[in-house]
């Protein structure tokens, strides 16, 4: 008799956390802000690779970021060196950020003063798949140093996601990566799925994926200057 009601509630929360992501996303598509919520386990180098991309939109954008950890403010002191606003959001006990936790985040933002706002999300590629942030992309991570067959391990995420990424692509050979079978895995679960490679430590890859999203951002809102 159990299973049902926990089922029922697991449904109410989703419902919960849907509709108040349809909420944010109406107000950033009206502010149009472009947000990016991005995926991956721990130690996939997304805090890296977000410095990196903050520190380099930030010449030409106003970019933000929201940071969603466990415990601790380590990635958003990281994160703060781009120069970019940055808001720590402190989970505890919970292994995904919520659609009511980037409310309470960005209560005193002015979401005028934004172009860009990056989600990084919890550690974690299970329970972030099934929680809308009111996001306009999401990205999922995988490295080189995970192994080629992670996408096919958890293919949920890879099925919610928009975009992939696959960093550390320096380390591709030090690691024996096998690319072909990593594409492989996430075409099973998306077929041409896009995927950018990249390295944050040789600068591989990043303009490449700046430059898309700005040109998805333009995208994002054309038919509102129209």
């Amino acid at each position: 008799m159990e299973q049902p009601r926990i089922v029922k509630i697991r449904e109410n929360v989703l419902k919960k956390n849907d509709i108040l992501a349809r909420e944010l996303r109406k107000r950033f598509q009206e502010q149009q802000v472009y947000v990016v919520n991005i995926v991956s386990s721990p130690g996939s180098g997304k805090t890296t690779l977000l410095t990196e991309v903050l520190a380099r939109l930030s010449q030409k954008f106003n970019v933000a970021a929201l940071v969603g950890d466990l415990a601790t403010e380590n990635d958003a002191h990281r994160l703060e060196q781009s120069g970019a606003k940055v808001k720590q959001i402190t989970t505890g006990t919970v292994c995904h950020l919520e659609a009511q936790m980037i409310e309470d985040s960005i209560k005193n933002w002015d979401l005028n003063q934004l172009d860009f706002l990056f989600i990084e999300n919890v550690g974690n590629l299970v329970c972030p798949s099934s929680y809308d942030l009111g996001e306009n992309l999401r990205v999922v991570l995988f490295s080189t140093t995970e192994g080629e067959d992670k996408p096919e391990k958890y293919p949920t995420i890879v099925n919610s996601a928009d975009i992939a990424i696959l960093t550390k692509i320096d380390l591709l050979e030090a690691v024996d990566f096998n690319k072909e079978s990593f594409y492989q895995s996430i075409y099973q679960s998306r077929p041409n799925m896009k995927v950018f490679e990249v390295s944050a430590k040789k600068d591989i890859g990043i303009n490449q994926w700046m430059d898309f999203l700005i040109e998805e951002k333009m995208k994002a809102f054309k038919k509102m200057e129209v």
